[in-house]
């Protein structure tokens, strides 16, 4: 474990992370998505909710903030956010223009071409988001351990 990390992300998933570049896409998906169908490279957070997991990543990966969206949600079906998508949404602090909706086939197609899937422990349906990384344009010291 190491100071300063948040203890979701392990060295793994670090390592993941930091192999993603800027425009590059990670899903962050329920137990119930097809992860190992879909996924070139699926990482286990099997006791984890989703929302935490996006919390925890976003410590450490800025959001693209250049055209489309940053943050993309599986729709639910009947058009109404559910509260799991409200609290991914939330996880990611972004604003409400940086977010869009993409039907569960679609979503499914954008996850093929996603760099990295992580399969959470969510059991509510439609916890799934995808998150496009940005840029890391300076470092910042948070002290030392």
């Amino acid at each position: 474990m190491l100071s300063g990390i948040h203890p979701i992300l392990g060295g793994e998933l670090l390592a993941a992370l930091d192999r993603l570049g800027h425009g590059d896409e990670l899903v962050v998906a329920d137990a119930n998505f097809p992860a190992h169908r879909v996924g070139a490279l699926v990482l286990e957070a099997s006791a984890l909710a989703a929302a935490d997991v996006v919390r925890a990543i976003r410590t450490v990966l800025p959001l693209d903030s250049y055209e489309g969206a940053s943050v993309l949600l599986m729709a639910a079906e009947g058009g109404e956010r559910l509260p799991v998508q409200h609290e991914l949404v939330a996880a990611a602090e972004t604003t409400a223009d940086r977010v869009e909706e993409l039907e569960r086939f679609a979503f499914y197609d954008r996850a093929i071409a996603a760099q990295l899937i992580v399969r959470t422990g969510e059991l509510r349906p439609y916890g799934n988001l995808v998150l496009r990384k940005g840029v890391v344009n300076e470092y910042t010291p948070t002290g030392a351990a």
